[in-house]
C-alpha cells in the first residue's frame, strides 16, 4: 500500500448547493477533470463541534458524546491527529481553537496554545484563532507557512468566514455566498502550489446554513455539504457513496495508517487502498 501525504481543508458552514453555484475555480478543477465533487449529509446535530469530531474520529456525536457546541473537554476517541503522531508522521493544523481543545489541551489558552510546536502532542505544528472572523487570507497564508516549515504528512485546515457570513445573513443572503466566492478566490493561489509538492487534497464542510442564520437541524440546507478530491489517490467516480463519518478512516488509509475507524475504500484508488 502507497502511502501519501494529506491536506484535509475543512470549509466551516459551507452549504452543498452553495459550492455548487459558488466555487468557481474547484468547480474548474472538476471540469478539467482535475477534482471532482461529490454530496455529502452531514450527521445530526449539525452543529460545529460535533461535526469537528465527526470528521476527525469518524464517530458520530451521539457515539461522541459531544452532543453540542458548548462541550469543551479532548476528544475520548483516537483522532486522525494522534494515529498519525503515534505512527511517527507530522501532523499541523491551521485551525479555530475548538480543534485545540478536542485534540491538544483543554481548555484553550491563547498564550500557550496559538502557536503550537510541540512534537509531543497529536497535533505537533498549530496556528489556532479564536475570533470568528479572523481572515481567511491570513488562515491560509498561516497553512502555507506551516506546510513550508514543516512539510507535514496531515495539514488539516479550517477557515471560519464563511460560517460567520451565513451567521450574520442566512444561507439566501449575497454576503454569505460572496464569502465563498471570496475563498474559492484565494484558495486558487495556493492550490497548485499544493498539489506540486504531492499533497492529495480533501475539501469538505461540517454542515450547511439555513435561512433562519443557523444550523442544527435536518434541512437538507443544514446538513448536505460538499467534498471535493483533488490527486491522483482519489477515486473520482466511486461506486459508492461516502458518508461523513467515513471520511477519517478514509485518510487513514490515505496515510498508511493501522486503525479501526469507518473507512469508504471506494473513495480510493487500489494502490492506496488498505490491505
Amino acid at each position: 500500500m502507497t502511502h501519501a501525504k494529506v491536506i484535509y481543508l475543512l470549509i466551516d458552514g459551507l452549504a452543498y448547493q452553495v459550492a455548487q453555484h459558488s466555487m468557481g475555480y474547484l468547480l474548474a478543477l472538476c471540469e478539467s477533470g482535475d477534482a471532482s465533487l461529490h454530496k455529502l449529509q452531514s450527521e445530526l446535530p449539525s452543529l460545529s463541534r460535533p461535526l469537528y469530531e465527526t470528521l476527525l474520529t469518524g464517530q458520530t456525536p451521539v457515539q461522541s458524546g459531544i452532543r453540542h457546541n458548548g462541550i469543551t473537554r479532548l476528544s475520548h476517541g483516537p483522532s486522525l491527529f494522534g494515529l498519525a503522531q503515534q505512527a511517527g508522521l507530522t501532523t499541523a493544523a491551521a485551525a479555530y481553537h475548538w480543534v485545540s481543545e478536542l485534540y491538544n489541551r483543554s481548555p484553550y489558552d491563547a498564550r500557550r496554545d496559538r502557536f503550537t510546536e510541540d512534537p509531543s502532542l497529536p497535533i505537533q505544528y498549530g496556528r489556532f484563532y479564536h475570533q470568528d472572523h479572523y481572515p481567511d487570507d491570513h488562515l491560509l497564508i498561516d497553512a502555507d507557512d506551516l506546510l513550508r516549515r514543516h512539510q507535514p504528512d496531515l495539514l488539516f485546515i479550517h477557515p471560519m468566514n464563511v460560517d460567520d457570513a451565513g451567521h450574520q445573513y442566512g444561507l439566501s443572503s449575497p454576503q454569505y455566498r460572496n464569502a465563498a466566492r471570496r475563498f474559492d478566490i484565494m484558495l486558487s493561489d495556493f492550490l497548485p502550489d499544493w498539489r506540486a509538492a504531492g499533497y492529495q487534497i480533501l475539501i469538505t464542510s461540517d454542515h450547511g446554513m439555513n435561512d433562519d442564520h443557523t444550523h442544527g437541524g435536518s434541512l437538507p440546507c443544514e446538513r448536505e455539504v460538499p467534498l471535493f478530491l483533488l490527486g491522483e489517490a482519489f477515486n473520482h467516480s466511486p461506486s459508492v457513496p461516502p458518508q461523513q463519518v467515513e471520511l477519517c478512516g478514509t485518510l487513514a488509509d490515505l496515510l498508511g495508517l493501522e486503525h479501526a475507524l469507518p473507512a469508504c475504500p471506494a473513495l480510493l484508488n487500489p494502490p492506496w487502498r488498505a490491505a
